[in-house]
């Protein structure tokens, strides 16, 4: 099993990666991480293309690809070797049996497939390396909810694993056909891909009473290996993977990094075992604060996830990048002066909404069919928002026209708040 040190792996980086040897022609010698430059984002992506990718430091000769779960125009493609795959998903299935999955475990996988999406096979490898023996059905998330419930009461399957909205979509079905499901054994909930709110928590408790609800982990197609969820972990807390990555989180405005428990910050990664494509002091796209010190966690340091960065708004299992929201609307030739715009996440009714608040110089001109107009060509342009939408795991689209001053910022350094979370 490789694993780099940081120092060798930035070297390998700067010698054969075009993308890194820009990055780092002013770094002459490797002596602290926090020294290096923090990615850029769309710089990153810009650079690895499928057909001139500068990214990558040897030729795809083995492996996998996928494609993230984001929104964009762009697909972002995240390229692993064979062994570092395998890497990826043993450490991971070794993190699910701390999370509590157990020796004999029958589990349904409805996370999702196709497309070069990852969250399907990723778990159903993950689970074939977890230490204890489980059982497994392949379901698929896609699958409608009566032939869900069907299999699981065939099977007399006891954990589900999958998104939140697809356990919630499955439970409500449950709820209101209880009858044709008698004595179902579901004891044990393990979610991935998105947070678990208190509402769905207990919607999904009082469906199926005595239910253990648990993290799958935490981990992104384009970063890897991220935190697991041990017995000690409460909610939206993860443990770092210390012997595979290096975390930080950085103050979202000096960037200069946090080591203090409590103080929220961007969360960076740097992953130890990933050569072909490497990923040091990569934004992972979410807030997050340290639960603990570092001398009480040894290398598996415990920290809170706070929400997305300003990176992307995070809406059900689909992200929304702020610079691709940009390019929508330059796009659309509005002929409104916008002068700026924020995403705001909310989460009401077991789903989270997305409201783009645009500020313009007068707000009662912006009407309601202008609304509707963003709302349903963002739709045509991002597919897989609108397939959300269609399928219940999100709310639609929502338009919001603001005086200027109406746009939130921080307090203390003025600067526009582009993603604003309040589901935390």
């Amino acid at each position: 099993m490789k694993t780099y040190d940081w120092k060798e792996l930035a070297a390998i980086a700067k010698q054969k990666s075009p993308f890194y040897a820009e990055l780092y022609k002013h770094c002459q010698v490797f002596e602290q991480l926090a020294e290096l430059p923090i990615i850029d984002q769309p710089s990153y992506w810009n650079a690895n293309t499928i057909r001139n990718n500068r990214v990558l430091t040897a030729e795809m000769n083995d492996g996998i690809v996928f494609k993230s779960g984001g929104t964009t125009g762009n697909p972002k493609f995240s390229i692993y070797t064979r062994d570092e795959w395998n890497i990826f998903t043993q450490v991971f299935g070794e993190g699910m049996s701390k999370a509590g999955l157990a020796q004999g475990d029958r589990i349904a996988n409805l996370f999702y497939v196709g497309e070069l999406y990852a969250s399907f096979i990723f778990i159903m490898k993950s689970i074939e390396f977890a230490p204890l023996p489980a059982l497994q059905f392949p379901i698929s998330g896609a699958t409608a909810p009566e032939a869900i419930l069907k299999a699981i009461w065939d099977f007399e399957i006891n954990v589900l694993a999958g998104l939140p909205t697809t356990l919630i979509n499955v439970a409500e079905y449950y709820a209101q056909n209880a009858d044709k499901y008698r004595d179902l054994k579901v004891n044990k909930i393990m979610f991935g891909g998105e947070s678990m709110y208190p509402d769905q928590r207990e919607r999904l408790e009082k469906i199926f009473p005595g239910v253990n609800i648990v993290s799958v982990g935490y981990a992104s197609v384009d970063a890897g290996l991220l935190g697991y969820a041990d017995t000690s972990c409460g909610i939206d807390e993860h443990r770092a993977f210390g012997r595979h990555t290096i975390m930080e989180i950085v103050d979202e405005d000096t960037l200069k990094p946090i080591s203090e428990p409590g103080l929220p910050g961007k969360l960076l990664i740097t992953n130890l075992t990933r050569g072909l494509m490497p990923i040091i002091r990569y934004p992972v796209g979410d807030r997050a604060c340290w639960a603990e010190t570092a001398n009480e966690a040894g290398s598996d340091r415990k920290f809170v996830i706070l929400g997305r960065s300003e990176e992307a708004a995070r809406v059900g299992p689909v992200s929304v990048y702020y610079e691709d929201m940009r390019a929508f609307l330059v796009g659309l030739s509005l002929r409104l002066q916008i002068i700026g715009f924020q995403l705001l996440i909310k989460h009401h009714d077991t789903k989270d909404e997305l409201t783009v608040r645009i500020a313009i110089p007068d707000p009662t001109q912006g009407k309601a069919a202008l609304k509707q107009k963003i709302a349903t060509e963002f739709g045509v342009q991002r597919s897989m928002f609108a397939e959300a939408v269609r399928d219940n795991k999100i709310h639609p689209l929502s338009i919001e026209w603001i005086e200027p001053d109406q746009l939130e910022i921080n307090s203390r350094t003025g600067k526009l708040r582009r993603v604003i979370d309040h589901r935390a």
